[in-house]
């Protein structure tokens, strides 16, 4: 550093509040995209200025020592004031906008038909929907709220709290009325591995449900199924069940109105309640813009009320399907 009172690098401070927060290098590069060794530079470089350790081992991992808790008080306070700052300066002139964070699933099969309600009750407010596959790699000045699937034993995400959207939520098997007219009725579990196609996704996220959990959860026999189809993109393989490709795992509130209007039905009557919700993501520690108080009172309200329960989705599932001209 040139001077002794110059102020440490952005990317240095940045890498600290994550290693801090998370306890952890690997996890702070995994959030900032940048490996272990680089985060261990940003750090080094950091306490080489500051003339002190900010980290200690122990044998339960990474702590930071007393001055490196002390330094990260005050750090985690800067960044987001600089991130709330940035986030108004940007939208100063225009702060009718509100940006929403979500995952390309979530966006273009649930949220996308409900906007137009929002927008018919908000005229005011203008939109931008952000699409961001994983919430923890959001960046907390690009967007004003988000929704996700989240695990409700799983820690928030980053700077955000979680508020489920639904109370309840069910994974099922469903596929197309035009597959089952082309590949013939699924009889049970054990026909369907064996005679029918399984819709996989092949995802990285800790949290995504598989045919095997699935299977195993509700007590039923596993064994990998004769015929597959897999791809890396849940909205993908939704498209595929869609065109009669296979089965799908799927959430009833996600594609409960595909499910009401006979685009798609219950492959088998199993139902296994979800161990995570589809969630609305609030940033801590930063005042929400009327826009979004507006669309969180709206969102919120759309839930019905708690024990409800899927009657509707249940009884659509059961309708005979629909017309060919109404298929998907």
């Amino acid at each position: 550093m040139p001077a002794r009172d110059a102020l440490p690098p952005l990317q240095c401070l940045r890498a600290f509040e994550a290693a801090a927060r998370h306890g952890s290098f690997t996890q702070a590069g995994r959030e900032l995209n940048l490996t272990q060794s680089a985060i261990s530079r940003q750090i080094k470089r950091l306490e080489d200025d500051l003339g002190r350790p900010l980290f200690e081992r122990d044998p339960d991992g990474l702590r930071t020592t007393p001055a490196g808790e002390d330094y990260y008080r005050v750090i985690r306070r800067v960044l987001r004031d600089l991130a709330d700052e940035t986030t108004r300066q940007r939208r100063r002139g225009n702060e009718r906008q509100l940006t929403l964070a979500t995952s390309p699933t979530v966006a273009s099969t649930w949220l996308a038909r409900r906007l137009t309600d929002f927008r018919d009750a908000h005229p005011d407010i203008e939109l931008r929907i952000l699409t961001v596959e994983d919430p923890y790699r959001l960046d907390l000045a690009e967007f004003d709220l988000g929704i996700y699937y989240h695990l409700s034993n799983e820690i928030d995400p980053p700077g955000l709290s979680a508020e489920a959207i639904f109370h309840e939520e069910d994974v099922i098997a469903v596929c197309s009325p035009a597959y089952l007219d082309r590949y013939g009725p699924i009889h049970d579990a054990e026909d369907m591995l064996a005679n029918h196609t399984l819709l996989v996704v092949e995802d990285f996220f800790k949290d995504w449900l598989t045919w095997q959990h699935w299977y195993q959860s509700l007590g039923l026999d596993w064994q990998s199924p004769a015929h597959s189809l897999r791809a890396n993109s849940y909205q993908l393989l939704i498209h595929a069940a869609f065109a009669g490709q296979g089965v799908i795992l799927c959430w009833s509130r996600l594609l409960g109105e595909d499910i009401a209007a006979g685009r798609l039905v219950k492959a088998l009557p199993h139902a296994l309640p979800s161990i995570g919700t589809f969630s609305l993501l609030t940033p801590q520690h930063r005042h929400m813009s009327q826009a979004a108080q507006r669309f969180s009172r709206w969102l919120l309200g759309q839930r019905p009320p708690q024990g409800a329960g899927h009657e509707d989705d249940e009884s659509a599932a059961a309708r005979p399907p629909a017309p060919p001209s109404d298929r998907a």
